[in-house]
């Protein structure tokens, strides 16, 4: 199975599912005609664990001890636990507070916030926080579509003057060599065109940019 089966299949986008590969966690077969990775039944098995896994925020880390043996399947849940646990209690505590400020009489303004704020800055050191801070999909996708339409505009521009001089000017050069420019500036063209849809699609995959994530 190709990697673009293997991504609709599993729903990890090829540049996560080659970060595994890097990382040593799949080890796909080569087709000696064309050199593209083949993924068997087995591969995409272990991309589904994988995917699991990461979803209950293990570690490529831990992915690592756990495909070397140096850590086992049970430990590593036991360490989740423990992690819900500690989520658990600071969900409490967080709670308690907003408990306490929706019971009293205090305002925005006359709030007493010294102590609140000493226990959410504790709260914060420890890596807790109720802010979301989930990447914005829709900037992003605009982001792209906006960097690639400038870069567009400026192939269109060059291929727009050339065959503006091609038919205004009275020595016209070759036909030959006025398609040949074309071709030459329509490549990089369609491939920021190629690139965006690629990009949307990463970005809507769930798992886009993943490797800046461990």
């Amino acid at each position: 199975m190709l990697i673009n089966e293997v991504e609709h299949i599993v729903g990890i986008s090829k540049k996560s599912i080659r970060y595994y590969e890097e990382n040593g966690l799949l080890t796909p077969k080569r087709n000696q005609e064309n050199d593209y990775r083949i993924y068997s039944e087995k591969e995409i098995e272990k991309l589904k664990l994988i995917k699991f896994l990461r979803e209950l925020n293990v570690s490529i880390r831990e992915l690592k001890q756990l495909e070397s043996g140096n850590l086992t399947l049970q430990e590593c849940m036991e360490e989740r636990i423990r992690q819900i646990e500690r989520e658990e209690k600071n969900y409490q505590k967080i709670k308690s507070m907003c408990a306490s400020i929706s019971a009293s009489v205090d305002t925005y303004k006359t709030i007493e916030i010294e102590e609140y704020f000493k226990t959410m800055n504790v709260l914060n050191k420890e890596g807790f926080t109720m802010r979301d801070i989930k990447t914005n999909k829709t900037k992003k996708i605009i982001g792209a579509i906006i960097s690639s339409f400038l870069f567009g505009i400026f192939f269109l521009f060059l291929i727009g003057m050339v065959t503006y001089f091609q038919w205004a000017e009275p020595k016209s050069m070759p036909w030959l060599i006025y398609a040949f420019i074309v071709l030459i500036l329509g490549i990089p063209l369609l491939g920021i065109i190629i690139n965006l849809i690629s990009r949307i699609k990463e970005i809507n995959g769930g798992e886009e940019d993943e490797a800046s994530k461990y």
